[in-house]
């Protein structure tokens, strides 16, 4: 559910005075992650490597407040559920976007990642649930290996967004550079900071 909220009665109030007419509110940070364990068990368990990124990635989210809450247009909406975006290739050649609720059950998340990715693929329609869940965007390039990305601000999606590309090998470990933008209203750097500690925590524990 998403419900508008006065900024005033939140920790977001002096972000919002500061941020939410700024020419340009979006702060992109570049990090290295190790997701040796990830590739393993994709690996291991048959299960794709940017599902298992997805789904560490919304963990990682839900212990930080502010990623419940989104300047959406002049407004600033509250919402009780996270969900993630992935960019799926559909039948056509082209790209569609598939967003998906999180659950804590790899498995279910694992089906319902495979199910919404395939029919998104198959009907070209966008599966979009941004009325009712805060979405975390991806954008996977997985041709290439990238060193990072730097989004636009278009003062319409101002969702927290994270781009890889290909992993990297060094010796006997993996190695995924990303980047991830967000909206200085919505967090500082040093909620996004936690942000991607806690992602590669999820990575390294995750069973």
């Amino acid at each position: 559910m998403a419900k508008e909220i006065d900024p005033k009665d939140t920790s977001r109030a002096a972000a919002y005075e500061l941020w939410m007419t700024a020419p340009n509110p979006m702060v992109t940070f570049f990090k290295t992650l190790d997701v040796t364990k990830l590739l393993r068990m994709s690996r291991k368990k048959h299960m794709k490597f940017n599902m298992l990124l997805d789904y560490c990635i919304r963990k990682a989210a839900c212990g930080i407040k502010e990623f419940y809450i989104l300047p959406v247009g002049e407004k600033l909406i509250q919402y009780d559920a996270i969900a993630v975006n992935t960019i799926v290739k559909n039948k056509d050649g082209e790209v569609s976007s598939c967003d998906i609720l999180y659950t804590d059950d790899l498995d279910r998340f694992n089906c319902e990642y495979l199910q919404f990715t395939a029919q998104v693929a198959q009907t070209c329609m966008d599966r979009d649930l941004s009325a009712e869940c805060m979405v975390i965007g991806t954008s996977a390039i997985v041709d290439t290996e990238i060193d990072g990305a730097v989004g636009m601000n278009s003062g319409i999606f101002n969702n927290p967004f994270i781009i890889w590309g290909k992993y990297r090998k060094k010796y006997f470990k993996y190695y995924l550079p990303i980047s991830f933008q967000f909206h200085h209203t919505q967090m500082d750097g040093a909620h996004a900071g936690r942000f991607l500690e806690n992602l590669q925590k999820e990575i390294n524990s995750i069973k």
